[in-house]
């Protein structure tokens, strides 16, 4: 799920001579009507690289955090208000370089344990999206898309349609990543 022009930039880019932040990510699962969703955010217009872009819950590791499944927990709960206590985690998957905002990102996969509601964060989420698993499951919801951002023009970027939505770059990569293990046990 990797565009051309990024698989190169990865390739150039030599993580020894950068010192990436630490960030981590939550695809979490959940029952909603007899159906298995997991939740993305939309995020909010920003000066940041990743503004307006659709996106797990997740971010910046901060010094209290033990560890990275800390902080997916902990911004979990911070950007769409799933209790950490609340989420069980049942696996960490490929950690992921990000070049345009320099963080390296450990997503991890985890179910709610109990009936929720979310509440988003206002300064950062603009919307929480629930995705039927099914839909990323359905191969037809994969397709490419040709877009800008602040810091690529007019790239043909492989993506998923989910929810009226375009998921793309990081998130994608690691929804194929998902994918791929949930084909493996359904």
């Amino acid at each position: 799920m990797a565009a051309v022009e990024r698989l190169e930039e990865l390739q150039q880019t030599l993580l020894k001579t950068k010192t990436p932040k630490q960030a981590a990510v939550m695809m979490l699962l959940y029952s909603r009507n007899g159906e298995t969703h997991f939740a993305l955010i939309e995020r909010m217009i920003s000066t940041g690289a990743h503004s307006g872009q659709i996106a797990f819950p997740g971010g910046r590791s901060e010094p209290e955090d033990a560890n990275s499944s800390i902080t997916a927990l902990r911004e979990t709960w911070e950007e769409i208000g799933i209790p950490m206590e609340q989420q069980e985690i049942i696996r960490a998957t490929t950690p992921i370089y990000i070049p345009p905002s320099n963080y390296m990102v450990d997503p991890y996969l985890a179910f709610a344990k109990a009936e929720f509601q979310f509440t988003p964060q206002p300064s950062e989420v603009k919307s929480v999206i629930e995705v039927p698993l099914v839909q990323l499951l359905d191969d037809t919801n994969q397709s490419t898309k040709t877009l800008s951002t602040s810091y690529m023009k007019e790239v043909t970027v492989p993506c998923y349609y989910l929810q009226d939505q375009i998921v793309w770059g990081a998130t994608a990569m690691m929804l194929a990543e998902f994918k791929a293990m949930l084909r493996k046990v359904l």
